[in-house]
């Protein structure tokens, strides 16, 4: 295994996290007694497997359904100064509820102290303020600093880019030291937010790189020949670890069996830089053919936001789904995406392009050099890829 230091933390941190989103038995919080013992077996072999790769950070969050609760039948067994736990607890306008959630999380998980705290999903500006206004919950996790049971504080967010950027900005009550946010790819935007959690000495998390990356375990035959001679997901983990500024990336395990594929890519560390700009410059091509080189380049130049735009349309995220679809035949990636919009509340905000008024949708992105394309890209994306809701995984 390949070990960065996570930022200020100084934490000797795995290129390869064990993500606990996959391997619990259930999204709704539910009692040991409910958990099959068979889902417990696979979840500590899934565990272990990771330690017996050198994955030693173990992250998870309140959210995660019956996931704390099943690792701490585990963890209190495992030697404490060889593993780095993380969970996540949402902020909340009451800073007390997060005081009180967090003490939960950490009887669930049987510790005396987390190595991580996440603060999680800062994805708006509201939820931003709860956590750094003064006596926030921000400054509720730096007292759970001074009392021993937190060791550093950071923050996931699936947010837009001014706003991760102004939580990294943030230094009031020591600021973060940490972000988890989404960066791989086919998904380059948060590049400054990476930067600046560089400058700031910040460990930086990527979230997702398999899933959120792009469904990468299972590539349509386009982009995996795009991506020879490896597999597209080892294509991915090489692009973001050649990036000293990226410390570590999620591996939501559900299985042992699933660490395999992702920690192959160490394989090619070292002669990465013989294939991988090629491979890229052919990812490149093919999405500025599919669309137009000015189009590939600039369709997100001068967008409004969705709140911005008339109809809560999310433009921005929709011509990215365009764009993949039609250069990569990423369809059924693109789908489950698109059709979150409406249904993923403030972790993926706005509204698909189901009912759309031309006239005023032009005037709202008329400082793009494509505001008269947009409606017609919109309609065609709408039918390339709307589909009947199902449910999401958290609401399995």
């Amino acid at each position: 295994m390949e070990y960065r230091r996570f930022g200020r933390t100084e934490i000797r941190m795995p290129v390869f996290s064990c993500g606990g989103m996959r391997y619990q038995h259930h999204w709704a919080d539910c009692p040991l007694s409910e958990v099959p013992p068979e889902n417990q077996a696979n979840l500590e072999s899934t565990i272990r497997r990771g330690l017996e790769l050198g994955i030693n950070h173990i992250e998870t969050a309140r959210g995660y359904g019956s996931s704390e609760r099943q690792l701490g039948v585990l963890l209190p067994t495992l030697p404490r100064d060889e593993i780095v736990v993380q969970t996540k607890i949402a902020p909340s306008a009451d800073p007390e509820k997060f005081r009180s959630e967090f003490l939960d999380s950490l009887d669930r998980l049987k510790l005396d102290y987390v190595d991580l705290l996440g603060l999680h999903g800062i994805n708006t500006y509201e939820h931003l303020h709860w956590a750094t206004r003064p006596g926030g919950c921000l400054s509720v996790a730096r007292e759970l600093v001074r009392e021993g049971k937190v060791r550093h504080v950071g923050f996931s967010t699936h947010a837009e880019l001014d706003v991760i950027q102004a939580a990294i900005a943030h230094d009031r009550d020591g600021g973060f030291d940490y972000v988890n946010l989404h960066w791989y790819y086919i998904f380059q935007r948060n590049w400054p937010a990476v930067e600046d959690a560089a400058r700031a000495d910040m460990g930086v998390f990527i979230i997702s790189p398999a899933d959120k990356g792009g469904m990468l375990y299972a590539p349509p035959e386009k982009l995996t020949k795009l991506c020879e001679p490896i597999h597209p997901l080892v294509m991915n983990c090489l692009f973001c670890l050649d990036r000293p500024e990226v410390h570590t990336l999620s591996l939501g395990a559900s299985c042992p069996e699933d660490f395999d594929l992702q920690c192959s890519s160490l394989d090619f560390r070292d002669k990465s830089r013989e294939f991988l700009p090629a491979i890229v410059q052919r990812l490149d091509h093919a999405r500025r053919s599919a669309v137009g080189e000015e189009i590939a380049d600039r369709y997100l130049e001068n967008l409004p936001f969705w709140h911005d735009t008339p109809g809560y349309l999310n433009v921005p995220t929709m011509l990215w789904l365009r764009q993949l679809a039609l250069a990569f035949d990423m369809r059924e990636y693109a789908k489950m995406r698109y059709n979150l919009l409406g249904r993923g509340g403030h972790w993926f905000g706005g509204l698909n392009a189901s009912v759309i008024d031309e006239e005023e949708l032009v005037k709202a992105c008329k400082s793009s050099p494509f505001a008269e394309q947009i409606p017609e890209w919109l309609r065609e994306t709408h039918g390339m890829l709307f589909a009947e809701p199902e449910k999401r995984l958290s609401e399995s």
